[in-house]
């Protein structure tokens, strides 16, 4: 039985909002004419602007203190490519599904079948030394206090070759890339050595490139804190860069908008990345206080327009890095899919405002040192509503004009809720 959604829900979806559509996307196309600017090219960059969506995105997160499952929770991974083709149905921004080993671990061969026939492709491989697997019998050690640079040398070399395994399935499944973070680090000053605990890491780093297929790419990421608080092994976007230049043209870095200290300039550090030729890819979420994990540009959209702009503005150094895109967030207290169309649409937005910044007035006024008037032509693409472009490049490419909204007509949630048994809550603890 398929779960995916009727053709005929988004078409009936998209006939109620045509013509209110057609006259918002002339009304912009009209005043982007006046500034020299094409709405059509713009909507082309804009279709053709994609992002991964994550596996583990599509069931329902949780906190260190509980987790209270929806409705329908996908059972494995291919009940969880059944969500994330949903969401490339209704969005047609997120062809490409990001899988997370071994939570993931499946036949690569029937991975692959059923990516093909839900329209999908993968992006970057996951490995998971960050927890436990018990039911994983070849990862019997533990990495509560550490994998990649552990001090045991068997759990490192256990860590080492659960990363070189994803390695294999997602070549065995299209996939180019594999994204290492680690949760090593300690609670207490002395309880690890912290030069020697980063040379473990690199050491185990430098294992794994080894063994990457020539074609491929490994991205390091970094994270301030947690589960480890007092010390990270990989705190920061600079040890991440001494990683990437320490492992060689292969590796590069990854930037989750979460792991970083509060008010850093990402922005900033995106640029860095760029000139110095090591930017790999993003994590895309939002966050408060710390590393929430909430939608994208539901908390800052600014900040994430900054990170565009910057995106833009790098112009061919940025094309020849190839950049991987993909979301990382827990959907505590909404329903997955809409989250994670929301998000992919809100990634699309930034996108947009940023091509719509006069980069030639930009460039001008900063060189004139004239801060007002740099700061309102930026500012200036950010308040455009690029809504019309958005819809038009999503229908265009048979998605819906409003996807939550054709998501809700279909009464998917409910249906995998009839097919799906419940999962039970947990006292603590993330999924």
């Amino acid at each position: 039985m398929t779960t995916r959604i009727d053709r005929s829900i988004i078409d009936k979806s998209n006939d109620a909002r045509r013509a209110a559509l057609d006259e918002d996307y002339a009304a912009l196309g009209a005043r982007l004419d006046r500034q020299g600017v094409s709405i059509d090219d713009v909507t082309r960059k804009v279709a053709s602007f994609t992002v991964a969506v994550p596996s583990w995105g599509v069931g329902t997160g949780g906190t260190r203190f509980a987790r209270f499952p929806g409705g329908g929770e996908p059972r494995g991974i291919f009940e969880k490519l059944d969500d994330c083709a949903v969401i490339n149905d209704l969005g047609r921004a997120t062809p490409a599904v990001s899988l997370h080993i071994p939570w993931d671990k499946a036949d690569p061969a029937d991975l692959r079948a059923k990516a093909e026939e839900l329209g999908l492709g993968f992006d970057a491989m996951n490995s998971n030394t960050f927890q436990d697997h018990p039911d994983d019998p070849r990862q019997p050690l533990s990495y509560k206090y550490g994998s990649l640079s552990h001090t045991d040398t068997s759990v490192r070399r256990q860590a080492v070759e659960h990363n070189l395994e994803t390695v294999s399935i997602g070549e065995a499944i299209g996939s180019k890339a594999l994204t290492v973070w680690i949760g090593d680090g300690s609670n207490f000053p002395g309880q690890s050595d912290l030069g020697r605990a980063f040379e473990r890491y690199l050491g185990a780093m430098k294992e794994i490139v080894g063994g990457l297929p020539a074609d491929w790419r490994i991205f390091s990421e970094h994270k301030m804190y947690e589960p480890a608080f007092y010390s990270t092994v990989v705190q920061d976007w600079g040890t991440s860069y001494l990683t990437a230049v320490e492992l060689g043209e292969k590796a590069f870095c990854l930037v989750d908008l979460g792991h970083h200290a509060p008010n850093v300039n990402i922005e900033q550090i995106v640029s860095r990345l760029i000139h110095t030729g090591k930017l790999g890819g993003f994590h895309f979420n939002d966050s408060k206080y710390g590393d929430d994990d909430l939608d994208a540009g539901s908390i800052d959209p600014f900040r994430l327009f900054l990170v565009f702009n910057e995106l833009v503005g790098a112009g061919a150094r940025l094309d020849a890095l190839q950049p991987s895109y993909m979301i990382d967030q827990s959907h505590n207290v909404t329903d997955p899919i809409e989250s994670l169309i929301r998000t992919a649409g809100e990634i699309r937005r930034a996108y947009a405002q940023a091509l719509l910044v006069d980069r030639a007035a930009l460039a001008g006024f900063q060189d004139e040192n004239d801060a007002l008037m740099a700061s309102e032509t930026l500012k200036a693409g950010f308040r455009l509503d690029v809504e019309p472009i958005l819809a038009k490049a999503r229908l265009e490419a048979a998605g819906a004009i409003d996807p939550i909204a054709a998501y809700r007509a279909s009464g998917y949630r409910r249906r995998v809720s009839d097919e799906r048994p419940a999962s039970r809550g947990s006292g603590g603890g993330i999924v």
